[in-house]
């Protein structure tokens, strides 16, 4: 049986003011569900088969719902990070627990150093420390802010100048301390530092130029550009330590008193905040990249799910450009 002959017949109100197809005969396995409504024609035993269908169906929603433990009806409420709907597991907490209220982290990448300027790799700590002792986070002032890189930080400040923030962190290595503190300069409370913020670091790649590098030990240097995840020194991947460094700094911003803060620091720790706020694994590490001076901004829900709103915002280095945000 076809649809055209079904709905051949004309329709008739319902007592619901519906209008409801007349009932037709059908053969074989295949019959049109019947629903019909009191003062029709067709008696009160098709009223109390669709009544009766009804009444389970909907039992059967209530049990279902009634089922889901409070904890997961909560999920189901709209968060700022899940668009119309926040479902578990779509974000990722950075805290594993509520925060007493949402928060917005502005991200910052030192200005230029003369390291950027002459194409070295970038370091972390004293060349003198040997590869088997990795671990000790010694800073360095050989890779300093140039002029170039001063002046950047003052078009930060100038872009910056109309926001009001809470606290400001910086790696307390040099390039980025002293860029802080252009930064910063005129803000009433202290600057705060976290080793947790410092650059990663590349055992004896560190200090050489990129040629040098690349000539002297073109495998390892190879595995760095190319393959940085897996990149490793005796065993020791930094790549894949700096996102543990990483969602340490995280837990240490969002835990402190405020709401607004400003984060200064390294590209390749920079690289790791953004990706361990977003999900993503050290495989995606050059998948982000951030101009020195370039602006990121998160905010940040009670449960402390990120959500990016603005990437590597550059603007203010070609123009007096100032954000409001």
């Amino acid at each position: 049986m076809d649809y055209a002959t079904l709905f051949a017949s004309p329709p008739r109100a319902g007592s619901f003011g519906l209008l409801v197809p007349r009932r037709r005969r059908t053969s074989g396995l295949l019959r049109p569900f019947r629903c019909s409504y009191p003062n029709s024609d067709d008696g009160d035993a098709d009223v109390s088969l669709a009544t009766g269908k009804l009444n389970v169906l909907v039992a059967q929603v209530q049990n279902g719902f009634n089922s889901i433990s409070t904890a997961d009806q909560l999920e189901t409420i709209p968060s700022m990070t899940g668009g119309a709907f926040d479902f578990k597991g779509a974000t990722i907490s950075l805290t594993n627990e509520l925060m007493t209220s949402p928060k917005k982290v502005t991200l910052v990448r030192h200005g230029l150093s003369s390291w950027n300027e002459e194409s070295r790799v970038q370091r972390s700590s004293n060349l003198s420390i040997l590869t088997k002792h990795f671990h000790v986070q010694g800073s360095s002032n050989l890779s300093i802010l140039t002029e170039t890189g001063a002046k950047q930080a003052e078009k930060c400040r100038n872009a910056l100048s109309n926001l009001s923030f809470d606290q400001c962190f910086s790696s307390p290595i040099s390039r980025a301390k002293s860029t802080a503190e252009l930064i910063w300069q005129g803000r009433e409370q202290p600057l705060v530092f976290l080793d947790s913020l410092k650059e990663a670091h590349l055992f004896f790649l560190e200090g050489m130029t990129n040629a040098d590098a690349k000539r002297k030990y073109p495998e390892l240097y190879n595995k760095w550009r190319e393959d940085p995840s897996n990149f490793h020194v005796d065993g020791v991947y930094p790549i894949r330590r700096l996102w543990g460094t990483a969602r340490l700094a995280w837990k240490e911003i969002l835990s402190a008193q405020g709401e607004n803060f400003l984060v200064i620091t390294h590209k390749s720790i920079l690289r790791a905040l953004i990706c361990t706020a977003l999900g993503l694994s050290p495989e995606r590490f050059r998948a982000i990249d951030v101009n020195n001076g370039g602006i990121c901004v998160f905010t940040f829900n009670k449960r402390g799910e990120a959500m990016l709103q603005s990437m590597n915002m550059t603007a203010h280095m070609s123009s007096g450009h100032m954000y409001q945000y």
